[in-house]
């Protein structure tokens, strides 16, 4: 699949690791975007980026990436070590997307009354995400 921010100066190829869409509720996530971030997990090693990209350590475990020009969202990616290391999360709004449906929603216990998703869908508490991680409660 090939996506590109709002502004077009960075593009990101990479191929989806399943069909289905990831959709986060955790407090960092919603600050980030203003709603749920929403995200397509690539198959690892074959994502590829090229532009002006900025990093931001958001967490003892975690970054997020966004176009240096526009501003706009392209990645949450897990730095900790463990089996997730290195991890993409790609932003969905990067990406054509048509036939892809959430197939899981993260921190759904934290989500805002404000909104939700049609369908049924595997969800994860705030608990059962930290615990899936080993964390010790950063988002």
């Amino acid at each position: 699949m090939n996506g590109q921010c709002m502004c077009g100066a960075v593009t990101v190829t990479a191929e989806p690791a399943r069909d289905g869409l990831t959709v986060c509720h955790c407090d960092m996530c919603r600050r980030w975007g203003s709603v749920a971030f929403m995200a397509m997990t690539p198959v690892e090693g074959s994502v590829q980026v090229d532009g002006p990209v900025k990093i931001f350590q958001s967490s003892d475990w975690a970054e997020r990436a966004f176009c240096e020009t526009c501003g706009s969202g392209l990645w949450y990616r897990i730095t900790a070590p463990g089996p997730g290391q290195g991890q993409y999360h790609l932003a969905a709004g990067l990406f054509d997307l048509n036939g892809m449906r959430v197939s899981l929603e993260l921190f759904s216990d934290c989500k805002p009354d404000a909104y939700a998703f049609a369908g049924t869908r595997k969800q994860m508490t705030r608990a059962e995400v930290m615990a899936s991680f080993a964390t010790d409660g950063g988002d």
